[in-house]
């Protein structure tokens, strides 16, 4: 099957281009010199008095009685902040409801995003969008030397879309300069994530030994500072491959967890599958699908249960599921009606 992480990760700006993805026919010195010329026209490297603020805004936003400190990163336009984005971010609120959320993008930090998040806002619950600001997330972190050579001219930024590079590099350096909890905008989160520190889930395990094969970067919780943080920063700065999906993301986290993982005084927890991926892409569909027999009812009252009992989340794996239908009676829909605050009728959207 196609790699989850091309299908995943890939930006998705509707009939507008991904202004980060270069023309697929240039090599690695064409790459280099398109996006030289790309980057004064690139908003997310540009400094802004909203970026300048970032660090403030967090720090002050983050003393405000957090139970849990959340983050979650939108690199595309507010346009496609979609219904299954916002279930994220409503499920979220209502399993944590004393938590607060960032929401690191400039699309959002508008008058457009204050308007998709009001209803959440007006119940009272702690989210903020806020602009990030690249050169103060890695300051003083390995990546910092990445950054100003893909800045410069000298890194190659690779084939596949910078916006997916860099959310995998914002996750990490905003966790390890502030610590909490990072999670992706294609969950349904089912419980409080009160207790977990320092911990990974994996997204496939060996069916014979039940070990953990490959983990997955789509939630992380970390404590500020953590060391296996930076060296995951190291690894992504000193390893980087734009031209290989998941490489900078879930099999980097994977090759260092394996290096390092075991490291006196790291105390790292590699959560079991069930966690935050108890289903994987090629099995999600029959999650969506109203029960047609008996046999399949009781599966899926089985399923539910089982979920809300086991899983911290859910994990949706939206690039393929985003356009499948929410019947009626499904594990997908009884999740919904069960974790949601507003419970909308649009979700399918």
């Amino acid at each position: 099957p196609r790699n989850i992480e091309e299908l995943e990760q890939e930006e998705q700006y509707g009939e507008t281009p991904d202004p980060l993805i270069p023309p697929f026919w240039l090599k690695k010195e064409g790459r280099m010199e398109w996006f030289q010329k790309k980057l004064p026209d690139l908003e997310v490297f540009q400094s802004t008095n909203l970026s300048r603020a970032f660090h403030d805004r967090v720090l002050k936003f983050s003393t405000n009685q957090c139970a849990i400190q959340f983050f979650m990163v939108w690199l595309s336009p507010a346009r496609i902040f979609r219904p299954r984005d916002f279930l994220a971010v409503e499920t979220l609120m209502k399993a944590n409801p004393h938590s607060c959320l960032v929401l690191i993008s400039r699309s959002l930090d508008t008058r457009r995003g204050y308007k998709i998040l009001k209803p959440l806002l007006d119940l009272g619950f702690k989210i903020l969008a806020v602009t990030p600001d690249l050169a103060s997330l890695v300051k003083d972190t390995p990546a910092e030397t990445w950054l100003k050579q893909i800045k410069d001219g000298e890194r190659d930024p690779g084939k596949i879309s910078l916006s997916v590079q860099l959310s995998n590099l914002i996750r990490l350096a905003v966790l390890y300069k502030y610590g909490g909890v990072y999670l992706d905008t294609d969950f349904i989160v089912l419980k409080d994530f009160k207790g977990l520190r320092n911990a990974i889930g994996p997204q496939e395990v060996d069916q014979a030994t039940r070990k953990w094969k490959t983990l997955n970067n789509a939630a992380l919780v970390f404590d500020k500072g953590h060391p296996i943080l930076f060296d995951f920063l190291q690894e992504f700065a000193t390893t980087f491959d734009g031209n290989t999906w998941g490489h900078n993301g879930p099999y980097m986290l994977t090759r260092v967890t394996r290096r390092v993982g075991n490291t006196p005084g790291y105390n790292l927890t590699i959560l079991g599958l069930e966690a935050f991926y108890p289903v994987n892409w090629v099995q999600i569909k029959r999650f969506f699908k109203k029960p047609a027999t008996e046999e399949e009812s009781k599966w899926v009252d089985e399923t539910v249960l089982r979920l809300s009992e086991e899983s911290y989340g859910l994990h949706l794996w939206n690039k393929i599921t985003r356009k499948f239908v929410i019947n009626e009676g499904s594990v997908i829909h009884r999740l919904i009606k069960s974790h949601c605050i507003l419970c909308q009728d649009s979700y399918d959207s």
